[in-house]
C-alpha cells in the first residue's frame, strides 16, 4: 500500500492543522485542549518533547499518544503500552445511505455520548469530542443506543471514530450502518476514510470484512503527567 506522509503521522497533522484551535502546545508537541479527547501528538515521535507541554498539563492527567516507543522522560510515566492498527477504507460503498434515520449528535447530546463511550471504551473520548466532526446516533427514547463520528482529519483524509453500541442493543448492525453512512459522506467530499482499532479488539476482523485494510500497526501508549 502506498505511503501517505499525512497519514503516517495523522495525529500531529490533525492537532497542528485543522484542529489547531482545539489544541495547546508548541511547534514540536501538542495536546487536545481539556474537554476533548485526551491525546498528545508529536511533530517527530522519535523526539517527544513532553516537557514543553507542562504549561497545559495537570498532575495526574492521562493521555494517549501514538508512534513513540522511547523511554519516558522525567515527569512522565507510561501506564499502558499496546499496539493498534490504522486502517484505510478500500471497499465497495453502499448504493444508498443505510442509516437515514440516524440523528446528528449536537452539544446537548454530549453527556449521553460520553456516557456511552465510558461504558464501551472505543478510545480516548471527552465531553467535547463530538465537536471534532459530524457524529450520528440511534436513540431508544432518550437512550443513546449506538454512535459513530469523525475525529482526526488532514487534507483528503477523515477518521471514523467513537464507534460503539450499548451492550443492550448489540447484534442489530447499528454501528456498521453508522460507519457506512460516514463512508458515503466522506466519499462525497472526496475524502479517504480511515479508522483505528486496538490489536486486541475483535472489531479488527469486522472492519477487515467491511472493506478496511491495515495501513500500519503502531505503538500506542497511555502516559501520565507526574
Amino acid at each position: 500500500m502506498d505511503r501517505n506522509p499525512l497519514l503516517d503521522n495523522i495525529f500531529w497533522h490533525s492537532l497542528n492543522g485543522a484542529h489547531r484551535h482545539w489544541s495547546d502546545g508548541t511547534a514540536q508537541v501538542r495536546r487536545y485542549t481539556q474537554g476533548f479527547s485526551p491525546i498528545i501528538a508529536f511533530a517527530d515521535p522519535a523526539q517527544p518533547h513532553l516537557a514543553a507541554l507542562a504549561p497545559w498539563c495537570a498532575s495526574g492527567e492521562h493521555f494517549y499518544c501514538d508512534g513513540w516507543s522511547g523511554a519516558a522522560p522525567p515527569g512522565w510515566r507510561i501506564e499502558v503500552e499496546s499496539t493498534m492498527f490504522r486502517m484505510l477504507w478500500d471497499g465497495q460503498l453502499p448504493a444508498a445511505d443505510p442509516a437515514p434515520d440516524a440523528l446528528p449528535l449536537r452539544a446537548g447530546h454530549a453527556p449521553q455520548a460520553l456516557e456511552l463511550a465510558t461504558l464501551c471504551k472505543p478510545g480516548p473520548f471527552g465531553i467535547r469530542t463530538i465537536e471534532l466532526g459530524d457524529y450520528f446516533g440511534y436513540f431508544d427514547g432518550e437512550r443513546l443506543m449506538a454512535m459513530a463520528g469523525e475525529r482526526l482529519c488532514a487534507p483528503g483524509l477523515r477518521e471514523i471514530s467513537g464507534v460503539c453500541t450499548h451492550p443492550d442493543y448489540q447484534g442489530r448492525g447499528l454501528a456498521q450502518q453508522l460507519i457506512a453512512k460516514l463512508l458515503l459522506r466522506h466519499a462525497a467530499r472526496g475524502e479517504q476514510s480511515f479508522l483505528h482499532v486496538m490489536r486486541t479488539n475483535p472489531a479488527h476482523q469486522l472492519y477487515l470484512g467491511m472493506g478496511f485494510k491495515d495501513y500500519l500497526e503502531s505503538t500506542v501508549r497511555v502516559i501520565v503527567a507526574a
